[in-house]
């Protein structure tokens, strides 16, 4: 037992010698992962995407835009250092978990719902939530329905393979109404339905349904209905057994968040790069010793944010000129729920 209170003894040895092979055995596996082995062989991020406008959807030029398009850039710079090895495919909401769970798509970034039975039974991963959203319920004015408990009896169209389904029946039963559903699989008839009188009402999550709105031929005709009949926190989602890829989304996340919390925007990034503040140096390489701890580029962050733009510059890009308000995705700082692990 001397051993153990002497300072130069074999328990201390034993310690240091036990330590340096667990950080070998963990850098190996931090480095490691069937997903990102793919995608540094391929040249490039496959991410599974739909058709909302301001979240997804392709440009005039053919060029995919929008709110969750930004964060695959962000991803291929994290990846390959620049925006433009990146993938988009249009997936429908039937398709979308399956096509993940066989391979077709690295990741996600789709406006998933984060759910218990999807993360335990179905074995996906998500990262941090990048817009809190809620189901809503967009309605024709000429109904004369100010809230949802007044839709007794109506017909309502959902989507199938998503969670919309069982948030809506859900509903209507805790009220004690009743409605009839019209379970639509395209996106497309969705907004067909209503205009045609079909149904009554469409339900969706409200990022969804103030995107159809405006694809509507008279928009100012119909109202989406103020309740939310769900949380749907909205994350990018990847498929199980890859932590590498795992920690490397959920970072590049934190990074445009991180930089809204302290201020480093697109058009500023340069200047904070003379910033005293020791956190800001390493966030943004100056002291590259935290991107040598992790084995990134020490540019990787600097390089999203002079690219894509910090959280609230993408947010204010695409969804504001949709009439989006910041809401829950405000910073913590402004009342909102985003909020970033420290840089360290």
């Amino acid at each position: 037992m001397t051993f153990l209170s002497q300072p130069g003894g074999l328990w201390r040895r034993a310690v240091a010698a036990s330590l340096v092979v667990a950080a070998t055995a963990f850098s190996t596996v931090a480095d490691a992962g069937p997903t990102l082995d793919k995608i540094k062989q391929r040249g490039a991020i496959k991410v599974g995407v739909g058709t909302t406008p301001g979240f997804f959807a392709p440009g005039d030029d053919g060029q995919w835009k929008g709110f969750f398009v930004d964060y695959g850039k962000a991803l291929s710079i994290t990846v390959f250092g620049t925006p433009d090895k990146v993938e988009f495919t249009n997936s429908s909401p039937q398709q979308r978990l399956p096509a993940l769970q066989a391979g077709e798509f690295d990741i996600l970034l789709s406006g998933v719902t984060v759910t218990i039975a999807r993360a335990l039974q179905l074995g996906f991963h998500f990262g941090p939530t990048v817009f809190y959203d809620g189901q809503g319920i967009l309605v024709r004015k000429d109904l004369g329905v100010t809230k949802a408990t007044e839709l007794d009896g109506a017909t309502i169209g959902v989507q199938s393979g998503t969670t919309g389904e069982l948030n809506i029946a859900d509903f209507f039963r805790k009220t004690g109404k009743k409605f009839t559903p019209v379970t639509i699989e395209e996106t497309g008839e969705f907004i067909n339905a209503l205009e045609s009188g079909r149904v009554d009402a469409i339900t969706q999550d409200s990022s969804d349904l103030v995107g159809k709105r405006t694809q509507l031929k008279k928009p100012d005709d119909y109202v989406i209905l103020p309740e939310r009949l769900s949380k749907e926190p909205l994350a990018p989602a990847i498929a199980g057994g890859d932590d590498r890829w795992q920690e490397l989304v959920n970072w590049t996340v934190n990074v445009t968040i991180q930089a809204e919390e302290w201020g480093i925007t697109s058009k500023n990034v340069d200047e904070f790069l003379k910033s005293e503040d020791p956190a800001i140096q390493r966030f943004l390489g100056v002291d590259p010793s935290l991107a040598q701890a992790t084995n990134l580029d020490p540019k990787w962050a600097y390089n999203i944010i002079k690219t894509v733009g910090n959280y609230g510059e993408i947010f204010d890009r695409n969804l504001k000129p949709l009439g989006w308000e910041r809401g829950y995705n405000n910073l913590w700082s402004n009342g909102g729920l985003l909020y970033s692990p420290p840089f360290r």
